[in-house]
């Protein structure tokens, strides 16, 4: 097989044997040539990357949040890596006073803050597992952690202690203390106090150790720092146990990664804290900017003063999950549109000539500095962001496309999961042909393609294709108290991530479907339907599509979320009135949503049986509060089942039944 630009092979590939699929090549990083980068001398654990920074870097601002002054958001207020070293060992000592010993759970349970980051730390510094309780899947999802990981001692918001209480009586097996990052209110603390529980505010439990001193235990490299749970599209969260190695190999490729692409991070690198703690990808981005002395600023909490707290914070690294990117693209777009003939004809001419020289290989620092100047300027998102990370569910291409050529920054699509560490692919710098791709492999793992026959994807045709499997120190060590399911997914040091994944030429991976979402139709006939949703998708008329199958039935159906906008456009062009709801039961508007994902589905050579015969129209997207999507937006099937079901069975018993 032709060499991939940005990749070396290390292992030949394997053809199928004793029931085994076929493997292609086992490839790493180009920038791992001469093997992965070792960690930094005497950095063993998570706690080692705060201490040493500390100690290089003491004076550096570390954690800032916005003062409230008049009740007005202000300028950001900072405290320095040494202020919060020692507001870490207090809590350390706090904590242990409580006779809470090294290997307990330690939940932490609340929106990013400092006292969020500072409870993590302690909890590296004493060998406590540190638990994250998501902020976004309800009280049921909060208890069942508690209890299955045996949490002992939580850390909580202080709003949030309303939610922790729904938890009880059963949560109070494990749980013994509870401390606010705020204060407690009389009425929470008297239901608390009514189970046997302690619970403190954050200063009063500051006090609790002040006088004593705990010596920290030895950490080692394969001790587990974190339990983490993921949200899971079906059944209970699993929780993911994540080693020191992990974090620490994973900090050493990424930062070889930044390096080789002269991009690297400084200790004067800002950074804007709000993707959820309890997920991975800030949590390894927020090490990364701990590992070099940077600083995180923390937002105020609400999406819509997203953009007010960039502009005051001007990070200069942004991480997003597309959802927010989507948001920011419409933004600039709604500018472009409304600013007037003149002011939209010069927005494309500028467009066109720096997307057609970045086409070219110029770099987009080079492609036109002079449409920067005049033109893009003011797209630049906080004003001084270089670099725009994307992870955690696919990026558009049109949205990427766009803002690699208006945002004056790189953007980067990465992709990793909880149980990888995060950061397991990323494209890179100036490289347009990445676009619509995940690019090459992190300097610390290998990858291979596992051949999957049944949805005829094979890992050693010209263009090979099959399930991405990864090795790698990064790897997590299974799943707690799931060794059925930990068995499922790693064989011989291969994690098995069930995405289906392309080799580009270049060596990126294009991720292009996802292993288990695959039923039988009633005719036999094999439905990969995560690829489906992406071909509809990219009809403009429609927001987000579920499409539905099952072996009893010869064709496929699907609810759609259309775009308000577009709806009410063709609404008001056809002469049809009515609001956004009624225009969602219209059977016109039902008939011309179809046509056009039937003109996409054509368009794109999909097979009769893969196009969709009869479709739903929800004007309320799908979402978290009815328990539909993860947090990370992928659909949750069996719960859409459930909701949808009535829909369901009517669109089938309506749908005139076309011949198999």
């Amino acid at each position: 097989m032709a060499q991939r630009k940005y990749l070396i092979e290390v292992e030949k590939a394997k053809e199928a044997k004793d029931g085994k699929p076929s493997t292609g090549p086992v490839y790493r990083s180009l920038f791992a040539k001469d093997g992965f980068p070792p960690p930094v001398p005497g950095l063993e654990s998570c706690w080692d990357v705060f201490r040493m920074t500390v100690e290089k870097y003491p004076n550096n601002p570390m954690l800032g949040h916005r003062e409230i002054v008049n009740g007005k958001a202000a300028e950001y207020v900072w405290q320095t890596y040494k202020q919060v070293y020692d507001v870490v060992i207090k809590v350390g000592n706090s904590i242990r006073s409580c006779g809470v010993e090294p290997g307990s759970k330690c939940g932490i349970y609340g929106a990013n803050c400092a006292e969020w980051i500072m409870s993590m730390e302690a909890c590296n510094a004493h060998g406590l597992y540190c638990v994250p309780l998501y902020d976004t899947l309800g009280a049921s999802a909060v208890e069942f952690i508690i209890c299955h990981s045996e949490v002992s001692i939580a850390f909580v918001e202080e709003k949030k202690i309303s939610e922790l209480l729904k938890t009880f009586p059963n949560a109070t097996q494990h749980l013994q203390t509870i401390v606010s990052f705020g204060k407690i209110a009389p009425k929470e603390l008297e239901e608390i106090e009514k189970f046997g529980l302690a619970a403190y505010s954050w200063d009063e439990f500051l006090k609790l150790g002040e006088n004593k001193q705990y010596e920290l235990p030895v950490k080692k490299k394969e001790d587990i720092c974190t339990i983490m749970y993921t949200s899971g599209t079906t059944g209970d969260p699993k929780g993911v146990l994540i080693s020191n190695d992990n974090i620490v190999t994973l900090l050493a490729g990424v930062k070889r990664l930044l390096e080789s692409v002269n991009e690297s991070l400084t200790s004067k690198d800002v950074y804007i804290s709000y993707l959820p703690l309890a997920h991975i990808f800030d949590r390894v981005i927020e090490e990364l900017f701990i590992q070099q002395g940077a600083s995180i600023g923390f937002w105020q909490g609400d999406v819509k003063l997203l953009i007010e707290d960039l502009g005051e914070l001007k990070p200069t690294i942004f991480c997003a999950v597309p959802r927010v990117l989507d948001r920011v693209y419409s933004g600039l777009q709604q500018k472009v549109t409304s600013g007037g003939l003149l002011k939209k004809t010069l927005f494309n001419l500028a467009y066109s000539h720096k997307f057609s020289s970045m086409k070219k290989g110029i770099t987009h620092e080079e492609a036109s500095p002079i449409c920067d100047k005049i033109v893009f300027n003011k797209a630049r998102v906080g004003g001084k962001v270089r670099l725009i990370l994307s992870g955690a569910a696919p990026l558009s291409n049109h949205v990427e496309a766009f803002l690699r050529v208006v945002s004056c920054a790189h953007v980067l699509q990465g992709y990793g999961l909880t149980e990888t560490c995060a950061g397991t692919f990323v494209s890179l710098p100036n490289e347009l042909p990445m676009l619509g791709t995940v690019g090459p492999p992190v300097p610390n793992v290998d990858v291979c393609l596992e051949s999957v026959p049944e949805m005829g994807y094979d890992a050693l045709s010209s263009t090979p294709r099959g399930e991405i499997c990864i090795r790698g120190k990064t790897v997590f060590a299974g799943y707690y108290k799931r060794e059925d399911l930990t068995k499922e997914v790693l064989t011989d040091g291969w994690f098995h991530t069930g995405d289906i994944g392309e080799w580009q030429p270049d060596g990126s991976m294009k991720i292009i479907d996802r292993k288990k979402n695959i039923f039988k139709l009633s005719q036999g006939e094999y439905v990969a339907v995560e690829n489906l949703e992406n071909i509809y998708s990219l009809v403009s008329d429609i927001d987000s599509i579920w499409v539905y199958g099952n072996s009893f039935e010869s064709y496929l159906v699907a609810v759609a979320n259309p775009n308000q906008q577009a709806l009410e456009h063709w609404a008001q062009e056809h002469g049809i009135s009515g609001d956004f709801k009624s225009l969602c039961e219209n059977p016109k508007a039902k008939e011309y949503i179809l046509g056009e994902l039937t003109k996409i589905g054509k368009e794109k050579k999909l097979k009769g049986f893969e196009l969709i015969k009869a479709i739903h129209l929800d004007p309320e997207p799908f979402d978290l509060e009815r328990d539909l999507i993860t947090p990370t937006y992928k659909k949750k099937r069996p719960h859409l089942l459930k909701y949808y079901q009535n829909v369901i069975d009517n669109m089938y018993k309506s749908a005139t039944k076309p011949s198999a």
